[in-house]
Parts: structure tokens; C-alpha cells; sequence
């Protein structure tokens, strides 16, 4: 094992879910920021980049925050928390931006992988992402997915649960780059799950589309933050090979 390899393995095995910060502890409010430029390196699908981080800075909302945590020791110790939200009603503007980036990099004339990036970003997403009241959208997918599964291996997306699944994986691939960044920094994190969403989108001005995928609490670790030894399944019951 190379020291890379070594290095990270110590930050991962180091990292738990510490539930108790000590609130006084010098705090560097920087690494949240350094880590936070780490977290959005991480891979997500076709780059859409629907997320947004936000910094839960000030004792009037991180006593806010907790209370809407429903006052769970992580949220009301941390010396800071960062929401990590969803925002798949995105989609469109985010893969406009994209394509226009790559177009500086096409050919004149465009290669044929220029154009199947070109095709990708304007009908394969909008066919995946497009969602309308009346259902046509999931309707079409719906027929495509039947015809073309018939003819060979195909993705079964249909409806605009499968996008917003999407979207909440590519935040927890973030979430996970800042965790461990701040692990890295010295600093402990919690993720957490518990809230009242309602409450917390209205708190935070996001739009009615918005979803909170997680908050995640990080400071200085108490002594007593972590209230267990790790469990984790043995590898052989969940490690497969095929």
C-alpha cells in the first residue's frame, strides 16, 4: 500500500458519526470552506451538479437549525452544520451551461463524439429530467423503456422519482467528499437525517422543488461524542463476486 493509500485509509477508519462537539473549542472556519471545494469535485450524474451547500454559521441559526433537528445533541453542540440540498428543478439551466463549456472544446467540424455529447445534453436529458402535471412525459418514457428493452439492455427510467433519486445520490457523493475533508482538516462530522423539512426549506427561502438530502454537523469532537464502538456487517455477507 502506497502513503496515499495508507493516508486515506487512516481518515476513513478515523471518521464516526460524532454526536457531541465541544462548543468553546477554537473552531477553523476556513476548513468548512476548504472542504466544501472538495465536496463539489465529486462525481455526479452527467455533471448536472444539482446541489447546493448551505453554512449554518451564526448562534441564531444553529439554535434555529437544532430546533428544527428537534434538538438532537449533534445539531445542538456543532460548532457548525451545512445543509445539503437537492435541487433537481435545476436540470435545465445547469445542462445548458454545461454543453456551452464543452462547445469550446469541440471540433470544427464536430467529431461524431462531439455530437453524441451535443445529442446527450439535449434530448437524452430533458427526456429523463422533463416533468409536466399531466404525466405525458412519464407517459413517453414509459413507452420508450418498453419498446427498447424489448430490442436489448436499456435504462429503466420513467418517472421524475427516478431524476430526484438521481439527484440525492450525487449529493450524498458530495456529502461524503466533506465529511472526509474535514476529517482530514481535524475536525469530526455527523450526518443527519432527523428534521422537520417543512420547516427548515421555509427557514432557508428554498424554492417548494428543493429537497434536503441530509445536515450535516461538524466541530471539535467531545470525549464523549461517540456513544458506541463502530459495528460493521463482515465483508463476506455483503461482498460478492460474480
Amino acid at each position: 500500500m502506497n502513503q496515499d493509500a495508507t493516508t486515506f485509509a487512516q481518515i476513513v477508519n478515523a471518521r464516526r458519526a460524532v454526536r457531541k462537539y465541544e462548543e468553546g473549542a477554537p473552531f477553523d472556519e476556513q476548513a468548512v470552506q476548504r472542504s466544501l471545494a472538495l465536496a463539489v469535485l465529486a462525481p455526479n450524474s452527467s455533471n448536472l451538479q444539482t446541489w447546493e451547500f448551505y453554512r449554518v454559521r451564526t448562534a441564531a441559526a444553529k439554535a434555529e437549525v437544532a430546533r428544527l433537528c428537534m434538538n438532537q445533541s449533534a445539531a445542538r453542540t456543532a460548532q457548525e452544520m451545512v445543509v445539503v440540498v437537492c435541487r433537481t428543478d435545476k436540470w435545465k439551466g445547469n445542462s445548458r451551461r454545461i454543453l456551452a463549456n464543452m462547445r469550446s472544446s469541440f471540433s470544427t467540424p464536430m467529431t461524431k463524439r462531439d455530437q453524441r455529447a451535443v445529442e446527450y445534453y439535449q434530448r437524452n436529458i430533458p427526456l429523463l429530467y422533463l416533468d409536466d402535471p399531466l404525466g405525458v412525459m412519464t407517459l413517453l418514457r414509459r413507452i420508450l423503456v418498453a419498446v427498447k428493452s424489448m430490442q436489448g439492455p436499456f435504462v429503466r427510467w420513467t418517472t421524475h422519482a427516478n431524476a430526484r433519486i438521481i439527484t440525492h445520490k450525487s449529493a450524498a457523493l458530495a456529502a461524503q467528499n466533506f465529511m472526509l475533508a474535514m476529517q482530514a482538516e481535524g475536525y469530526a462530522t455527523c450526518p443527519m437525517e432527523g428534521f422537520d423539512e417543512k420547516r427548515l426549506k421555509r427557514f432557508l427561502k428554498l424554492p417548494r422543488a428543493a429537497e434536503v438530502s441530509m445536515i450535516i454537523a461538524t466541530g471539535v469532537p467531545a470525549d464523549e461524542g461517540i456513544y458506541s464502538e463502530r459495528f460493521r456487517f463482515p465483508l463476506e455477507e455483503v461482498v460478492f463476486e460474480v
